[in-house]
């Protein structure tokens, strides 16, 4: 056993009153670790009766026990006077329950004494406190754990705002630990009101190391954190899995009245929800609803703090954050004569491209850039899922909104990535100073290591960011210039052939012919700009259609070849970069057909006319499986 230094030797009480706080000091994980406790937080020091923990027991008798065998000494010391406010530094934070059993819920708090190792970058802070778990999916499908503390008085912990209630973020599924800070340090740099922080921290349970965990506010109304009026202040979660679908018995969600979202009101709560608060917020939300519907610019802008929204969406698309679909961890809040503003931004793990194949192992991610969540086209929707909430989509309606939307986008572009990784890299350089290898002993990943997903993370951002950038510029006009009768100005016919095994390979190409295009069109190759270039499905009636598929353009078409859905569907096209060669496959499970014929619009706006070529494209399948 290490040689424990006993400045209070055989002393039952401790009498100390100069020194501000008692360090425990322990090695394990091949790292030295210190935890302080306030000296009067602690009685007495005693081993148990098989010598194998020693325990620092608290006036009212509940030990905080530590592995005898790795304790190196224990100490009185002067907490340092100055702070070096290094927020970029992993911090050490030790839980003990007082029941010492280990955190198996998410609704009910078990009382727990939590100390803090600042490492001299801020105060030390040692006191009692609550924890329990939190999260849905991250709780329930993954071993490494969220948690939730609650302190007994409000502190401020690691140089972030005075309050009682803070988050430990697992983000088990994120090998980087960076997917949610990036996000935080993008929006903070945009300028979004009450964006959290990060401080990551290395986190013992009753003695367990369980790795590194993500330090943040809790998203709440409050004087630090959200700070609306406690009169008439609101703070909302649209989130599916918070609303009324899960807890249709709850008295604090609802379903919105234009667009049925689901809403959960975090502020007001308790008492202070009563029954005419909570319809003043359904009237309030439905107010601003309305006005999105309607595409009413004015009143949109007088109820809306738009650069917020923009900001929120040009965000939630940086990362692909599907989670918008669903809608999931969505907040917005408004005070009292204000406008409704988006924010916080929480949780984005099921972003970057997320593999959800492997939902319950994590950690795929990265595998496609392009992949979109409003589309090409936000106002039809055709990005990851048309049933993204069109209280989002319809603002692109708005030509007001359009025009702000890109002018901003033009205006972050060349920094919205590089800038927030730059505080990113900072991070990564302090987590590489053992952390990191510590939590993936503690939590081994095959195949995977910190380095290599932190470039691929950055790589995959990269490429995002020049890929948005024409997408976000070729947004169509909400307006554009009427098509008139005699702008259809030919029909293209390509016949491609592929094999019924072949399904979703995408092996075979739909490829257009660009100079016979550009023939019938009028222009020649110098002249051709590919941003006034879309391309829609149409219906056999000849009708528009939607986008169905995740391509820049592109559709499923049924047996019929009518525009579908992925469930319906038999073939599809996809349209991604080259605009003139088209992927394409079939739906194996429900194609049985030997030849499908369907048909693709190209749309040219030239000057004041929109010009139209019909591209028919028959697939003639070999070998399908009746």
């Amino acid at each position: 056993m290490r040689r424990i230094v006993w400045l209070i030797l055989a002393l039952t009480t401790l009498t100390a009153q100069a020194q501000e706080r008692i360090h425990v000091r322990m090695r394990d994980y091949n790292t030295y670790w210190d935890f302080p406790y306030v000296t009067t937080d602690i009685d007495h020091f005693d081993f148990s009766a098989d010598r194998s923990l020693l325990r620092a027991l608290r006036p009212d008798g509940v030990p905080v026990p530590f592995h005898a065998a790795k304790v190196d000494s224990v100490t009185f010391e002067d907490e340092p006077l100055e702070e070096t406010k290094n927020h970029y530094r992993v911090f050490q934070l030790y839980v003990t329950t007082n029941d010492g059993k280990d955190i198996v819920s998410r609704e009910a708090y078990v009382p727990c004494h939590i100390s803090l190792n600042a490492c001299g970058s801020f105060s030390n802070y040692s006191a009692p406190a609550s924890i329990r778990g939190r999260g849905n999916s991250s709780w329930s499908w993954y071993d490494k754990k969220p948690y939730r503390i609650k302190l007994d008085a409000k502190h401020k912990l690691l140089g972030l705002g005075k309050a009682k209630s803070w988050v430990l973020l697992a983000n088990y599924r994120d090998i980087t630990d960076l997917m949610n800070t990036f996000v935080f340090e993008a929006a903070a740099w945009m300028g979004m009101p009450f964006t959290n922080h990060t401080r990551y921290v290395e986190l013992f349970v009753n003695g367990d190391y369980r790795g590194v965990y993500q330090l943040t506010e809790q998203v709440q109304q409050g004087k630090n954190r959200v700070n609306v009026s406690d009169a008439q202040g609101m703070l909302l979660s649209l989130d599916r899995d918070d609303g009324p679908e899960l807890s249709p018995a709850a008295t604090d969600n609802f379903w919105s009245s234009v667009y049925t979202m689901p809403v959960c009101v975090k502020y007001p709560k308790d008492e202070a929800l009563t029954a005419n608060r909570l319809d003043s917020v359904k009237r309030q939300l439905a107010i601003l609803e309305q006005a999105i519907q309607s595409k009413d610019s004015a009143r949109i802008y007088s109820l809306l703090d738009v650069p917020s929204m923009i900001h929120f969406l040009q965000l939630q698309e940086l990362v692909e954050n599907v989670e918008l679909v669903a809608p999931r961890s969505v907040f917005l809040f408004k005070d009292a004569g204000g406008k409704w503003t988006m924010g916080p931004l929480w949780d984005f793990d099921a972003g970057y491209d997320f593999d959800w194949a492997t939902m319950t192992t994590g950690h795929n991610y990265y595998a496609d850039y392009r992949e979109l969540v409003m589309g090409s086209d936000p106002l039809r929707r055709n990005g990851y899922d048309r049933n993204i909430p069109a209280f989002f989509t319809d603002l692109f309606g708005c030509q007001a909104f359009v025009t702000d939307y890109k002018a901003e986008w033009n205006r972050l572009v060349d920094s919205i990535v590089a800038k927030p990784w730059s505080e990113c890299e900072r991070y990564v350089k302090e987590l590489k100073r053992g952390a990191m290898q510590r939590d993936m002993t503690r939590w081994p990943i095959k195949g995977k290591t910190f380095d290599s997903e932190v470039a691929a993370l950055h790589q995959w951002l990269t490429k995002r960011v020049a890929y948005l950038n024409g997408i976000v510029n070729a947004y169509p006009d909400p307006n554009p210039v009427a098509p008139g009768v005699g702008d259809l100005m030919g029909t293209l016919r390509v016949t491609t052939a592929m094999a019924w095994r072949d399904g979703f390979s995408q092996t075979n190409k739909v490829v257009v012919d660009k100079a016979q295009f550009l023939k019938l069109i009028g222009i020649g190759e110098a002249q051709f700009d590919a941003s006034k270039l879309t391309i829609v499905p149409l219906t056999t009636d000849g009708e528009e259609g939607h986008n169905g598929t995740n391509g820049t353009y592109g559709a499923w078409f049924d047996a019929n070849g009518n525009p579908s859905t992925f469930a319906n569907g038999h073939v599809y096209i996809e349209v991604f970069n080259d605009l003139f060669r088209w992927n394409c496959g079939l739906y194996q499970d429900n194609c049985y057909d030997a030849a499908h014929t369907v048909t693709m619009q190209m749309r040219y706006q030239d000057g004041g006319k929109v010009k139209k070529v019909n591209v028919v494209v028959t697939f003639t399948i070999r070998g399908a499986g009746w």
